[in-house]
Protein backbone atom coordinates (compact mmCIF):
# COMPACT_ATOMS: atom_id res chain seq x y z
CA UNK A 1 0.00 0.00 0.00
CA UNK A 2 3.19 2.57 1.31
CA UNK A 3 4.82 1.72 -2.65
CA UNK A 4 1.43 2.74 -3.94
CA UNK A 5 1.26 6.12 -2.64
CA UNK A 6 4.71 6.28 -3.23
CA UNK A 7 4.21 5.99 -7.09
CA UNK A 8 1.23 8.06 -7.13
CA UNK A 9 3.46 10.87 -5.57
CA UNK A 10 6.42 10.64 -8.32
CA UNK A 11 3.89 10.01 -11.16
CA UNK A 12 2.18 13.32 -10.16
CA UNK A 13 5.46 15.13 -9.92
CA UNK A 14 6.89 14.13 -12.91
CA UNK A 15 3.42 14.89 -14.71
CA UNK A 16 4.07 18.87 -13.39
CA UNK A 17 7.47 18.86 -14.91
CA UNK A 18 6.39 17.72 -18.53
CA UNK A 19 3.64 19.63 -18.21
CA UNK A 20 5.97 22.95 -17.50
CA UNK A 21 7.86 21.91 -20.32
CA UNK A 22 5.19 21.88 -22.56
CA UNK A 23 3.57 25.18 -21.54
CA UNK A 24 7.52 26.88 -21.77
CA UNK A 25 7.45 25.22 -25.26
CA UNK A 26 5.57 28.52 -27.14
CA UNK A 27 8.34 30.80 -25.79
CA UNK A 28 11.34 29.53 -27.61
CA UNK A 29 11.26 31.86 -30.77
CA UNK A 30 15.18 31.92 -30.77
CA UNK A 31 18.94 30.59 -29.31
CA UNK A 32 18.61 33.32 -26.75
CA UNK A 33 14.85 32.31 -25.53
CA UNK A 34 15.84 28.21 -25.39
CA UNK A 35 19.39 29.08 -23.63
CA UNK A 36 18.64 32.33 -21.77
CA UNK A 37 14.82 32.95 -21.54
CA UNK A 38 15.26 36.15 -23.16
CA UNK A 39 16.69 37.79 -19.90
CA UNK A 40 13.30 37.40 -18.30
CA UNK A 41 14.41 35.82 -14.90
CA UNK A 42 13.13 37.60 -11.87
CA UNK A 43 15.07 37.19 -8.73
CA UNK A 44 13.53 34.38 -7.08
CA UNK A 45 13.40 32.05 -10.01
CA UNK A 46 17.22 32.84 -10.62
CA UNK A 47 18.33 32.04 -6.80
CA UNK A 48 16.61 28.73 -6.36
CA UNK A 49 17.37 27.92 -10.14
CA UNK A 50 21.06 28.50 -9.58
CA UNK A 51 21.73 27.16 -6.41
CA UNK A 52 18.55 24.46 -7.16
CA UNK A 53 20.95 23.41 -10.70
CA UNK A 54 24.34 24.16 -8.34
CA UNK A 55 23.78 21.48 -5.55
CA UNK A 56 22.15 18.35 -7.53
CA UNK A 57 21.55 14.44 -5.76
CA UNK A 58 25.19 15.24 -4.45
CA UNK A 59 23.66 17.82 -2.16
CA UNK A 60 21.08 14.96 -0.75
CA UNK A 61 23.35 11.37 -1.55
CA UNK A 62 26.67 12.35 -2.04
CA UNK A 63 27.36 14.67 1.24
CA UNK A 64 25.32 12.93 3.57
CA UNK A 65 27.15 9.33 2.44
CA UNK A 66 30.29 11.15 3.26
CA UNK A 67 29.49 12.38 6.62
CA UNK A 68 26.95 9.01 7.13
CA UNK A 69 30.66 7.01 6.61
CA UNK A 70 33.67 9.02 7.75
CA UNK A 71 32.34 11.59 10.64
CA UNK A 72 31.90 15.19 11.07
CA UNK A 73 35.55 15.77 9.54
CA UNK A 74 33.55 15.67 6.04
CA UNK A 75 31.72 19.01 7.03
CA UNK A 76 34.77 21.33 5.81
CA UNK A 77 33.40 20.61 2.41
CA UNK A 78 30.00 22.21 3.35
CA UNK A 79 32.13 25.32 4.73
CA UNK A 80 33.95 25.66 1.54
CA UNK A 81 30.85 25.86 -0.62
CA UNK A 82 29.09 27.99 1.66
CA UNK A 83 31.95 30.49 1.55
CA UNK A 84 32.51 30.06 -2.36
CA UNK A 85 28.43 30.81 -2.83
CA UNK A 86 28.70 34.05 -0.70
CA UNK A 87 31.97 35.32 -2.67
CA UNK A 88 30.14 34.41 -5.89
CA UNK A 89 26.98 36.08 -5.32
CA UNK A 90 28.41 38.76 -4.01
CA UNK A 91 31.77 39.60 -6.46
CA UNK A 92 30.82 37.51 -9.65
CA UNK A 93 26.97 38.01 -10.08
CA UNK A 94 26.42 41.62 -11.22
CA UNK A 95 29.56 42.40 -12.55
CA UNK A 96 28.91 39.08 -14.99
CA UNK A 97 25.43 40.04 -15.61
CA UNK A 98 26.87 43.18 -16.73
CA UNK A 99 29.92 42.28 -18.81
CA UNK A 100 27.42 40.26 -20.77
CA UNK A 101 25.19 42.64 -22.06
CA UNK A 102 27.93 44.72 -22.82
CA UNK A 103 30.49 42.49 -24.43
CA UNK A 104 28.08 42.07 -27.48
CA UNK A 105 24.96 40.34 -25.61
CA UNK A 106 26.30 37.35 -24.77
CA UNK A 107 24.53 33.96 -24.11
CA UNK A 108 26.94 31.56 -23.16
CA UNK A 109 30.24 31.70 -21.10
CA UNK A 110 32.58 30.93 -24.24
CA UNK A 111 30.49 33.68 -26.19
CA UNK A 112 31.06 36.05 -23.15
CA UNK A 113 34.77 35.11 -23.39
CA UNK A 114 35.22 35.55 -27.06
CA UNK A 115 33.66 38.65 -27.17
CA UNK A 116 35.10 40.17 -24.02
CA UNK A 117 38.44 39.82 -25.48
CA UNK A 118 37.81 40.17 -29.44
CA UNK A 119 39.06 36.99 -30.11
CA UNK A 120 38.61 36.85 -33.88
CA UNK A 121 40.65 33.71 -34.15
CA UNK A 122 37.82 32.01 -31.99
CA UNK A 123 40.77 30.18 -29.90
CA UNK A 124 38.87 31.24 -26.81
CA UNK A 125 35.61 29.91 -28.40
CA UNK A 126 37.41 26.13 -29.06
CA UNK A 127 38.94 25.57 -26.08
CA UNK A 128 36.40 26.75 -23.71
CA UNK A 129 34.15 24.49 -25.61
CA UNK A 130 35.89 21.80 -25.68
CA UNK A 131 36.30 21.78 -22.17
CA UNK A 132 32.90 22.22 -20.99
CA UNK A 133 31.99 18.98 -23.38
CA UNK A 134 34.35 16.91 -21.63
CA UNK A 135 33.48 18.01 -17.85
CA UNK A 136 29.94 18.61 -18.14
CA UNK A 137 29.35 14.71 -19.88
CA UNK A 138 31.13 13.45 -16.61
CA UNK A 139 28.64 16.26 -14.00
CA UNK A 140 25.86 14.74 -16.07
CA UNK A 141 26.60 11.25 -15.67
CA UNK A 142 26.49 11.76 -12.62
CA UNK A 143 23.13 13.13 -11.87
CA UNK A 144 22.14 10.33 -13.88
CA UNK A 145 23.58 7.61 -11.62
CA UNK A 146 22.14 9.29 -8.66
CA UNK A 147 18.77 9.32 -10.35
CA UNK A 148 19.39 4.96 -11.05
CA UNK A 149 20.25 4.62 -7.37
CA UNK A 150 16.89 6.33 -6.34
CA UNK A 151 14.41 4.38 -8.21
CA UNK A 152 15.93 1.22 -7.47
CA UNK A 153 16.05 2.14 -3.59
CA UNK A 154 12.69 3.25 -3.50
CA UNK A 155 10.94 0.72 -6.34
CA UNK A 156 13.38 -2.57 -6.51
CA UNK A 157 13.86 -2.08 -9.83
CA UNK A 158 16.90 -2.77 -12.16
CA UNK A 159 19.03 0.35 -11.82
CA UNK A 160 20.08 0.22 -15.83
CA UNK A 161 16.39 0.58 -15.85
CA UNK A 162 15.74 3.11 -13.76
CA UNK A 163 18.16 5.25 -14.98
CA UNK A 164 16.36 4.92 -18.54
CA UNK A 165 13.23 6.86 -16.91
CA UNK A 166 15.23 9.34 -15.43
CA UNK A 167 17.02 10.24 -17.92
CA UNK A 168 13.45 10.24 -20.44
CA UNK A 169 11.79 12.63 -17.92
CA UNK A 170 14.58 15.10 -18.22
CA UNK A 171 15.23 14.64 -21.90
CA UNK A 172 11.37 15.76 -22.15
CA UNK A 173 11.09 19.21 -20.65
CA UNK A 174 14.77 19.98 -21.26
CA UNK A 175 13.93 19.70 -24.92
CA UNK A 176 10.59 21.08 -25.27
CA UNK A 177 10.30 24.69 -23.02
CA UNK A 178 14.14 24.94 -23.01
CA UNK A 179 15.94 27.15 -20.25
CA UNK A 180 12.55 28.71 -19.30
CA UNK A 181 11.12 25.23 -18.62
CA UNK A 182 14.72 24.59 -16.50
CA UNK A 183 14.40 27.47 -14.46
CA UNK A 184 10.77 27.29 -13.71
CA UNK A 185 11.13 23.58 -12.60
CA UNK A 186 14.09 24.21 -10.96
CA UNK A 187 11.97 26.65 -9.02
CA UNK A 188 9.47 24.19 -8.08
CA UNK A 189 12.80 21.73 -7.58
CA UNK A 190 14.18 23.70 -5.00
CA UNK A 191 11.45 24.07 -3.02
CA UNK A 192 10.67 20.94 -2.73
CA UNK A 193 14.62 20.28 -1.97
CA UNK A 194 14.01 22.66 0.63
CA UNK A 195 11.21 21.45 2.37
CA UNK A 196 12.67 17.52 2.68
CA UNK A 197 15.81 18.80 3.59
CA UNK A 198 14.18 20.11 6.90
CA UNK A 199 11.42 18.31 7.64
CA UNK A 200 12.82 14.44 7.40
CA UNK A 201 16.30 15.15 9.50
CA UNK A 202 13.93 16.67 12.25
CA UNK A 203 11.51 14.20 12.27
CA UNK A 204 14.32 11.68 12.50
CA UNK A 205 15.58 13.35 14.97
CA UNK A 206 12.45 13.79 17.33
CA UNK A 207 11.90 9.96 17.15
CA UNK A 208 15.25 9.27 18.38
CA UNK A 209 15.41 7.97 21.86
CA UNK A 210 18.06 9.15 24.45
CA UNK A 211 21.12 11.21 23.70
CA UNK A 212 22.16 11.29 20.53
CA UNK A 213 25.67 10.51 20.64
CA UNK A 214 24.52 7.32 22.80
CA UNK A 215 22.46 6.23 19.85
CA UNK A 216 25.45 6.00 17.54
CA UNK A 217 27.04 2.56 17.54
CA UNK A 218 30.33 4.34 16.19
CA UNK A 219 34.16 5.49 17.04
CA UNK A 220 34.39 8.43 19.65
CA UNK A 221 35.32 10.53 16.86
CA UNK A 222 32.79 10.62 14.70
CA UNK A 223 30.86 14.31 16.02
CA UNK A 224 34.44 15.70 15.97
CA UNK A 225 34.83 17.71 13.35
CA UNK A 226 38.98 17.58 13.69
CA UNK A 227 38.89 13.91 12.51
CA UNK A 228 38.11 12.25 9.05
CA UNK A 229 36.89 8.31 9.56
CA UNK A 230 38.34 8.11 13.15
CA UNK A 231 41.51 9.79 12.45
CA UNK A 232 43.15 13.11 13.10
CA UNK A 233 42.32 15.46 10.47
CA UNK A 234 45.04 16.75 8.10
CA UNK A 235 45.79 20.19 6.95
CA UNK A 236 45.59 18.93 3.60
CA UNK A 237 42.54 17.60 3.91
CA UNK A 238 40.75 20.47 5.66
CA UNK A 239 42.71 22.45 3.10
CA UNK A 240 41.14 19.82 0.11
CA UNK A 241 37.48 20.54 1.23
CA UNK A 242 37.38 24.23 1.64
CA UNK A 243 38.92 24.40 -2.17
CA UNK A 244 35.71 23.33 -3.52
CA UNK A 245 34.40 26.67 -2.79
CA UNK A 246 36.54 27.64 -5.13
CA UNK A 247 34.81 26.09 -8.33
CA UNK A 248 32.25 28.10 -8.29
CA UNK A 249 32.84 31.21 -10.22
CA UNK A 250 33.83 28.83 -12.99
CA UNK A 251 30.63 26.52 -13.40
CA UNK A 252 28.72 27.70 -16.42
CA UNK A 253 24.94 26.17 -15.60
CA UNK A 254 25.18 28.73 -12.53
CA UNK A 255 27.33 31.59 -14.27
CA UNK A 256 24.31 31.72 -16.84
CA UNK A 257 21.48 31.96 -14.26
CA UNK A 258 22.99 35.49 -13.28
CA UNK A 259 23.84 36.48 -17.06
CA UNK A 260 19.59 36.08 -17.30
CA UNK A 261 18.69 37.94 -14.49
CA UNK A 262 16.13 40.67 -15.97
CA UNK A 263 17.68 43.16 -13.75
CA UNK A 264 20.36 44.43 -11.34
CA UNK A 265 17.46 44.97 -8.71
CA UNK A 266 16.63 41.47 -9.51
CA UNK A 267 19.95 40.38 -9.14
CA UNK A 268 20.51 41.58 -5.78
CA UNK A 269 17.14 40.28 -4.49
CA UNK A 270 18.21 37.02 -6.05
CA UNK A 271 21.48 37.45 -3.89
CA UNK A 272 19.53 36.87 0.01
CA UNK A 273 17.23 34.30 -1.29
CA UNK A 274 20.32 32.27 -2.57
CA UNK A 275 22.53 32.66 0.57
CA UNK A 276 20.24 31.81 2.58
CA UNK A 277 18.92 28.76 0.88
CA UNK A 278 22.70 27.04 0.72
CA UNK A 279 22.72 27.94 4.46
CA UNK A 280 20.19 25.81 5.35
CA UNK A 281 20.88 23.31 3.05
CA UNK A 282 24.36 22.52 3.39
CA UNK A 283 23.12 22.53 7.15
CA UNK A 284 20.59 20.40 7.06
CA UNK A 285 22.49 17.79 4.80
CA UNK A 286 25.02 17.49 7.23
CA UNK A 287 22.31 16.88 9.86
CA UNK A 288 21.52 14.16 7.63
CA UNK A 289 24.18 11.95 7.56
CA UNK A 290 24.89 12.21 11.45
CA UNK A 291 20.96 11.70 11.86
CA UNK A 292 21.44 8.50 10.13
CA UNK A 293 23.87 7.17 11.95
CA UNK A 294 21.58 6.86 15.14
CA UNK A 295 18.34 6.78 13.50
CA UNK A 296 18.74 3.66 10.68
CA UNK A 297 19.73 0.38 12.52
CA UNK A 298 21.13 -1.28 9.45
CA UNK A 299 25.23 -0.04 8.10
CA UNK A 300 24.81 1.11 5.18
CA UNK A 301 28.57 1.54 5.04
CA UNK A 302 29.19 -1.67 5.25
CA UNK A 303 26.74 -2.94 2.47
CA UNK A 304 28.28 0.32 0.16
CA UNK A 305 24.97 2.08 0.23
CA UNK A 306 26.05 5.15 2.55
CA UNK A 307 24.86 7.52 -0.41
CA UNK A 308 21.45 5.94 0.15
CA UNK A 309 20.66 7.07 3.84
CA UNK A 310 18.62 9.81 3.23
CA UNK A 311 16.29 7.80 0.90
CA UNK A 312 16.01 5.12 3.54
CA UNK A 313 15.48 8.03 6.61
CA UNK A 314 12.46 8.69 4.64
CA UNK A 315 10.90 5.86 3.92
CA UNK A 316 11.47 4.55 7.81
CA UNK A 317 10.12 7.75 9.02
CA UNK A 318 6.87 8.28 6.84
CA UNK A 319 6.13 4.96 5.78
CA UNK A 320 7.36 2.45 9.62
CA UNK A 321 6.99 4.68 11.77
CA UNK A 322 4.81 7.94 11.13
CA UNK A 323 3.13 5.83 8.67
CA UNK A 324 2.33 8.98 5.83
CA UNK A 325 3.41 7.55 2.76
CA UNK A 326 2.21 10.01 0.52
CA UNK A 327 4.56 12.47 2.90
CA UNK A 328 7.40 9.96 1.73
CA UNK A 329 6.65 10.02 -1.74
CA UNK A 330 6.51 13.77 -1.72
CA UNK A 331 10.07 13.99 0.02
CA UNK A 332 11.48 11.04 -2.28
CA UNK A 333 10.46 13.52 -4.98
CA UNK A 334 12.64 16.02 -3.49
CA UNK A 335 15.63 14.12 -4.16
CA UNK A 336 14.43 13.43 -8.00
CA UNK A 337 14.37 17.23 -7.80
CA UNK A 338 17.61 17.72 -6.27
CA UNK A 339 18.87 15.10 -9.33
CA UNK A 340 17.00 17.05 -11.85
CA UNK A 341 17.42 20.38 -12.00
CA UNK A 342 21.28 19.79 -11.91
CA UNK A 343 20.65 17.48 -14.80
CA UNK A 344 18.56 19.74 -16.93
CA UNK A 345 21.22 22.63 -16.42
CA UNK A 346 24.14 20.51 -17.60
CA UNK A 347 22.09 19.03 -20.59
CA UNK A 348 21.37 22.49 -21.65
CA UNK A 349 24.57 24.09 -21.02
CA UNK A 350 26.31 21.72 -23.16
CA UNK A 351 23.82 21.98 -25.90
CA UNK A 352 24.62 25.42 -25.87
CA UNK A 353 28.34 25.30 -26.06
CA UNK A 354 28.08 23.26 -29.33
CA UNK A 355 25.20 25.21 -30.99
CA UNK A 356 26.34 28.15 -30.40
CA UNK A 357 29.49 28.30 -29.65
CA UNK A 358 31.40 25.43 -31.81
CA UNK A 359 28.16 24.89 -34.75
CA UNK A 360 27.40 28.54 -35.46
CA UNK A 361 30.44 30.27 -33.91
CA UNK A 362 33.49 28.36 -34.95
CA UNK A 363 31.91 26.46 -38.09
CA UNK A 364 30.16 29.92 -39.41
CA UNK A 365 27.17 27.62 -39.84
CA UNK A 366 24.43 30.63 -40.07
CA UNK A 367 20.96 28.87 -39.31
CA UNK A 368 17.26 30.39 -39.13
CA UNK A 369 16.41 30.73 -35.42
CA UNK A 370 13.58 27.69 -35.67
CA UNK A 371 16.51 25.48 -36.89
CA UNK A 372 18.82 26.39 -34.30
CA UNK A 373 16.64 25.38 -31.18
CA UNK A 374 15.68 22.25 -33.22
CA UNK A 375 19.45 21.30 -33.65
CA UNK A 376 19.63 22.76 -30.10
CA UNK A 377 17.33 19.54 -29.04
CA UNK A 378 18.84 17.05 -31.28
CA UNK A 379 22.58 18.12 -29.22
CA UNK A 380 20.71 17.77 -26.00
CA UNK A 381 20.10 13.76 -26.92
CA UNK A 382 23.12 13.03 -28.20
CA UNK A 383 24.95 14.64 -24.83
CA UNK A 384 22.48 12.99 -22.65
CA UNK A 385 22.85 9.67 -24.09
CA UNK A 386 26.48 10.00 -23.86
CA UNK A 387 25.85 10.45 -20.46
CA UNK A 388 23.77 7.37 -19.91
CA UNK A 389 26.55 5.29 -20.99
CA UNK A 390 28.76 6.60 -18.57
CA UNK A 391 26.14 6.17 -15.58
CA UNK A 392 25.63 2.72 -16.64
CA UNK A 393 28.02 1.28 -14.16
CA UNK A 394 25.46 0.55 -10.99
CA UNK A 395 28.56 1.31 -8.62
CA UNK A 396 29.03 4.36 -9.98
CA UNK A 397 30.16 6.96 -7.03
CA UNK A 398 28.15 10.06 -7.05
CA UNK A 399 30.49 11.96 -4.92
CA UNK A 400 33.50 10.74 -7.21
CA UNK A 401 31.71 11.91 -10.13
CA UNK A 402 31.10 15.34 -9.01
CA UNK A 403 34.04 15.93 -7.67
CA UNK A 404 36.06 15.53 -11.02
CA UNK A 405 34.25 17.27 -12.97
CA UNK A 406 33.44 20.10 -10.32
CA UNK A 407 37.40 20.38 -10.05
CA UNK A 408 37.65 20.24 -14.23
CA UNK A 409 34.90 23.16 -14.16
CA UNK A 410 36.20 24.79 -11.67
CA UNK A 411 39.54 24.80 -12.56
CA UNK A 412 39.40 25.81 -16.50
CA UNK A 413 37.00 28.42 -16.07
CA UNK A 414 37.52 29.97 -12.45
CA UNK A 415 40.30 32.08 -13.18
CA UNK A 416 39.84 33.00 -16.44
CA UNK A 417 35.73 34.48 -15.14
CA UNK A 418 37.69 35.85 -11.78
CA UNK A 419 40.71 37.88 -13.92
CA UNK A 420 38.20 38.89 -17.03
CA UNK A 421 35.91 40.88 -14.67
CA UNK A 422 38.26 42.02 -12.45
CA UNK A 423 41.91 42.75 -13.86
CA UNK A 424 41.58 44.81 -17.21
CA UNK A 425 45.09 43.61 -18.66
CA UNK A 426 44.08 40.10 -18.71
CA UNK A 427 44.08 39.33 -22.55
CA UNK A 428 43.13 36.39 -25.23
CA UNK A 429 46.56 34.64 -25.08
CA UNK A 430 46.28 34.50 -20.91
CA UNK A 431 42.64 33.12 -21.17
CA UNK A 432 43.36 30.34 -23.08
CA UNK A 433 46.78 29.77 -21.64
CA UNK A 434 44.58 29.77 -18.44
CA UNK A 435 41.58 27.29 -19.72
CA UNK A 436 43.63 24.74 -20.91
CA UNK A 437 46.39 24.57 -17.83
CA UNK A 438 43.64 24.34 -16.08
CA UNK A 439 41.43 21.51 -17.80
CA UNK A 440 44.91 19.65 -18.40
CA UNK A 441 45.86 19.89 -14.71
CA UNK A 442 42.89 18.09 -13.40
CA UNK A 443 42.95 15.31 -16.10
CA UNK A 444 46.42 14.80 -14.90
CA UNK A 445 46.42 15.10 -11.43
CA UNK A 446 43.43 13.04 -10.91
CA UNK A 447 43.39 10.35 -13.89
CA UNK A 448 46.61 9.23 -15.00
CA UNK A 449 48.89 7.22 -12.09
CA UNK A 450 52.15 8.62 -13.44
CA UNK A 451 53.73 8.63 -9.61
CA UNK A 452 54.15 4.64 -8.72
CA UNK A 453 51.16 3.45 -11.05
CA UNK A 454 48.99 6.18 -8.87
CA UNK A 455 47.57 9.27 -9.88
CA UNK A 456 49.10 12.46 -8.25
CA UNK A 457 45.43 12.94 -6.43
CA UNK A 458 45.88 9.75 -4.80
CA UNK A 459 49.50 10.19 -3.85
CA UNK A 460 49.17 13.38 -1.85
CA UNK A 461 45.85 13.79 -0.81
CA UNK A 462 45.32 17.30 -2.27
CA UNK A 463 42.19 18.29 -4.42
CA UNK A 464 42.97 18.72 -8.31
CA UNK A 465 40.70 21.83 -8.30
CA UNK A 466 43.46 23.78 -5.25
CA UNK A 467 46.20 22.92 -8.32
CA UNK A 468 44.61 23.40 -10.95
CA UNK A 469 42.78 26.71 -10.14
CA UNK A 470 46.37 28.15 -8.82
CA UNK A 471 48.27 27.07 -11.96
CA UNK A 472 45.69 28.33 -14.34
CA UNK A 473 45.41 31.51 -12.15
CA UNK A 474 49.68 32.21 -12.28
CA UNK A 475 49.07 31.31 -16.42
CA UNK A 476 46.87 33.50 -16.67
CA UNK A 477 49.05 36.67 -15.23
CA UNK A 478 51.99 35.74 -16.47
CA UNK A 479 51.14 34.82 -20.42
CA UNK A 480 49.23 38.29 -20.16
CA UNK A 481 51.93 39.96 -18.80
CA UNK A 482 54.57 38.57 -21.30
CA UNK A 483 52.30 39.22 -24.26
CA UNK A 484 50.33 42.24 -26.28
CA UNK A 485 48.14 44.36 -23.98
CA UNK A 486 44.23 44.66 -24.66
CA UNK A 487 43.43 47.35 -27.08
CA UNK A 488 41.70 51.14 -26.11
CA UNK A 489 38.14 49.33 -27.13
CA UNK A 490 38.75 46.50 -24.68
CA UNK A 491 40.02 48.80 -21.92
CA UNK A 492 36.68 50.91 -22.63
CA UNK A 493 34.00 48.01 -22.31
CA UNK A 494 35.90 47.22 -19.20
CA UNK A 495 35.53 50.49 -17.34
CA UNK A 496 31.96 50.75 -18.53
CA UNK A 497 31.45 47.63 -16.90
CA UNK A 498 33.07 48.82 -13.56
CA UNK A 499 31.27 52.25 -13.74
CA UNK A 500 27.84 50.40 -14.38
CA UNK A 501 27.36 52.48 -17.61
CA UNK A 502 26.32 49.29 -20.10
Amino acid sequence: MATGWIVLSFAIYLSVMVLVGVYSLKQNNSSEDYFLGGRRLNGFVAALSAQASDMSGWLLMGLPGSIYALGTGQIWIAVGLFIGTVLNWLFIATRLRRYTIRANNAVTLPQYFENRFHDEKRGLLLVSSLAIMIFFLVYTASALAAGGQLFTTVFGIDYRISLTIGMIVILTYTLLGGFTAVCDTDFIQGTVMLVALLAVPLAAYALLSGDLSASMTIDAHYLDPLYDGGNKITFVSVISQLAWGLGYCGMPHILVRFMAVKSDKELNKAKTVGIVWVALSLFFACFIGIIGRAYLAEDLTASGESERVFMYMIIKVFTEDIRIPIIAGIFLCGILAAIMSTADSQLLVTASSVTEDLYQGFFRKKQTDAKMVWFSRVVVVVVAVIAYFIALDPNSSIMGLVSDAWAGLGAAFGPTVLLSLYWKRTNTPGAIAGIAVGALTVIFWDYLPLIGGQTAGSVTGIYSLLIGFFLSLVTIVIVSQCTKAPSEEILKEFEDVRSGQI
